[in-house]
């Protein structure tokens, strides 16, 4: 009597629903990925648009320098030199400290939009454990 039909149907019936929940979880995560990966290509050609129109400004912007400093330091050929020069001088500045300004945020840009997910989740049972607390509270 204890395993009669009846619980023959409640364990089908329970296997059944832990499918749905289980197919519900994996679309949930399909698209959770394609929200983040979305912002992060969106973002990715917006920082290529940007990087490919700097170079172009700062290409033209190079060789205007270049000729309005071309009478103060002694030619045109010293002018694109000394341009040169601070251009190797600012890459050298970049590399060294590339963890700075690249890699740290990079990560952290990573890190909010991949864990941002946990950050909601920690809230909820932050809130979950003070409405527990006050439940157990009001029943004393």
């Amino acid at each position: 009597m204890l395993f009669g039909e009846k619980s023959n149907e409640s364990i089908q019936q329970l296997i059944s629903e832990a499918k749905t929940y289980l197919d519900l979880q994996k679309d949930y995560i399909r698209l959770e990925m394609t929200e983040k990966l979305t912002i992060l290509l969106s973002t990715l050609i917006l920082v290529l648009i940007m990087v490919v129109l700097g170079m172009v400004a700062l290409f033209y912007f190079s060789f205007t320098l270049a000729y309005v400093l071309a009478p103060f330091v002694g030619g045109l050929m010293v002018s694109f030199g000394l341009i040169t020069l601070f251009l190797v001088l600012v890459i050298l500045f970049i590399y060294y400290k590339r963890e700075r300004l690249i890699v740290s945020p990079m990560v952290n840009f990573l890190a909010k939009i991949f864990l941002k997910e946990s950050e909601k989740e920690k809230e909820d049972q932050i809130v979950n454990a003070t409405i527990n607390e006050d439940d157990t509270t009001n029943q004393e």
